[in-house]
């Protein structure tokens, strides 16, 4: 016999949501208002794969508490709430700097929000072409999101449903203690 997963309150759910409103909106308004300027003296190769191994580091995280949550599905709607932003901040980020570090780099020269705009319509395949990678470096970076993108959307959405199956498996009495 499989014992039903527990549903969740309205109480919890509002404080699921706000957490990922909060996340969200904290993580936006951090890319617009913090100074990236001085990341343009340090090479993307190096700031990217630093900023992406915290992504790794934050999705290890929330992988574990997914299974220790006691609302699995509710966890991993929060941590795709962080995690999600987090990664295409990061490739905004990284945009904005490489135009501000060699307005050559991008076919225009991008604000923040032109960076955003890239990194979504790549993120999400459209690639309407007005902003286009144009030296051989920004063309790895891009490169690297769309390989990434897939990774993410891939392999990323499946560890996190594992993590939410393995958190329910945990609520449920084994057949061992059924029978007892």
């Amino acid at each position: 016999m499989i014992t039903p997963v527990t549903p969740l309150s309205p109480r919890a759910t509002g404080r699921g949501v706000a957490r990922v409103t909060l996340s969200f909106s904290l993580l936006v308004v951090a890319y617009f208002v913090l100074p990236l300027d001085w990341l343009a003296d340090v090479p993307a190769i190096v700031t990217l794969p630093l900023a992406l191994a915290v992504f790794a580091l934050l999705l290890l995280y929330q992988v574990r508490a997914i299974i220790a949550a006691p609302y699995p599905g509710m966890q991993a709607l929060e941590a795709l709430g962080v995690l999600a932003p987090l990664f295409l901040l990061i490739f905004s980020a990284t945009y904005y700097v490489m135009g501000q570090k060699d307005p050559s780099s991008l076919s225009e020269d991008l604000s923040r929000l032109d960076a955003l705009y890239f990194t979504l319509t790549t993120f999400a395949t459209v690639g309407f072409g007005d902003v286009t990678a144009v030296t051989p470096q920004s063309r790895v970076v891009v490169s690297i999101q769309m390989f990434l993108d897939l990774i993410v959307l891939g392999a990323g959405i499946k560890v996190i449903l594992g993590a939410v199956r393995r958190g329910r498996e945990r609520e449920r009495p084994s057949t061992e203690e059924l029978d007892d």
